[in-house]
């Protein structure tokens, strides 16, 4: 038996019960692996749903993804931002106060904090209606710089056949098995602050690796926009919208990987 078949094998044995109930066109071994292999790993009424998704910028780094179905996301959830109308699912990581609350409102069916308080990673496999979620953890810097573990998830979200993840609060490079674990994101969401998380250079190595067809840049704080376009103007196409909101599909994702910039970013 080769190694990469041994490698898959592992890897499944350590998904949640939940993956097992249909086939997911996002859950994938690394690039760089040899014999890429796609693993079956979504509820069958995530994968197989049609329709649009919208995407809107909410403000510092949540966005609001409302699936076919309607279900409402708001991602990195302090409260401030994108709680109007109130979103079905939350998603937090513990970085900052501005990426999640201790007192969410009690009528928001699903909290998803991307840290374990009881300890060890948070660990997701969850549908929602037309929506399967979940997170790959990672380590983030303490105030006092020390590395604590999986203080911050990557949040992925399957809905319409899209893939669409947001990287949250990331300070550390990924490793293979992260992104194995990530797997394809047609859409992701990316912090270019320029330090308080990743450098641009190493957040454009994280990007370049994604192949990502479009790009939403998010918790920029005073990084001018230009610093991160003209570091990715090689390899994405740049396209600046008039609104907050973006509606695509799988039939229209752009041919060429894109950074797309919503108002208010």
């Amino acid at each position: 038996m080769g190694r990469a078949v041994i490698f898959v094998l592992s890897f499944l044995c350590l998904l949640p019960a939940a993956f097992a109930q249909g086939p997911s066109r996002c859950l994938a071994i690394a690039e760089g692996l040899p014999n890429v292999v796609y693993i079956s790993a979504v509820p069958a009424q995530a994968a197989a749903a049609h329709g649009d998704v919208t995407i809107t910028y909410a403000g510092h780094s949540t966005y609001l993804i409302e699936s076919p179905a309607g279900v409402r996301i708001a991602t990195d959830y302090s409260g401030v931002y994108g709680h109007d109308p109130q979103p079905d699912v939350v998603t937090m990581n513990k970085a900052h106060r501005t990426h999640f609350t201790d007192t969410p409102d009690s009528g928001i069916a699903h909290v998803l904090r991307g840290w374990n308080p009881s300890g060890g990673p948070a660990k997701y496999a969850l549908a929602v209606d037309d929506v399967y979620i979940r997170n790959v953890p990672t380590d983030i810097r303490s105030w006092g710089g020390e590395l604590e573990r999986d203080g911050n998830s990557i949040f992925i979200f399957e809905t319409a056949g899209l893939c669409i993840g947001h990287l949250g609060h990331l300070h550390t490079r990924l490793n293979d098995a992260q992104y194995g674990a990530v797997g394809r994101l047609d859409v992701v969401m990316v912090p270019i602050d320029g330090g308080l998380t990743l450098s641009l250079p190493v957040l454009s190595e994280i990007i370049t690796r994604l192949r990502s067809s479009i790009v939403l840049p998010m918790h920029r704080q005073s990084t001018p926009i230009d610093e991160f376009t003209n570091m990715m103007r090689d390899r994405f196409a740049i396209e600046a919208r008039n609104g907050r909101s973006l509606t695509l599909s799988q039939k229209t994702l752009p041919r060429q990987p894109t950074i797309i910039i919503l108002d208010g970013v």
